[in-house]
């Protein structure tokens, strides 16, 4: 795992489809809410090009994350909370995130509400078991 302009990069050991059913499946049993997940690499061959298989995942709880909103409402532009999982040019998968530390300095969050969407690592860790 390494973090690099606030964006976190964890290899998976699964393929980018996988990964995302895996990672669902936390959050459905967790009670968060999917919002949604953009297939990138069917939307690029829908307009006749090429992308390697590349998956957003949209997800959060409310109650998490409304208390963020109230004390910043420009942290919307990072939220409901998103997960990449992307395939590179040597095949190895990634699932990429932001860090909830960067978003902590970035929106000036107190270490109470970081931990509203400092549950993002866990969640990946399970999800890459």
């Amino acid at each position: 795992m390494n973090a690099n302009n606030g964006i976190i990069n964890q290899n998976s050991p699964y393929a980018v489809p996988a990964t995302i059913d895996r990672l669902e499946a936390i959050l459905q049993a967790k009670g968060i809410t999917v919002f949604a997940c953009i297939d990138q690499q069917a939307e690029a061959e829908k307009v006749g090009l090429s992308l390697p298989p590349t998956q957003l995942l949209l997800f959060g709880n409310p109650k998490a994350g409304t208390p963020l909103m109230v004390a910043e409402p420009t942290i919307v532009l990072d939220l409901p909370l998103k997960i990449l999982a992307w395939e590179a040019t040597d095949g190895k998968v990634w699932v990429s995130y932001n860090d909830p530390n960067y978003l902590k300095q970035r929106f000036s969050l107190s270490d109470e509400l970081v931990k509203n969407i400092a549950i993002i690592a866990p969640l990946i860790h399970q999800a890459l078991l």
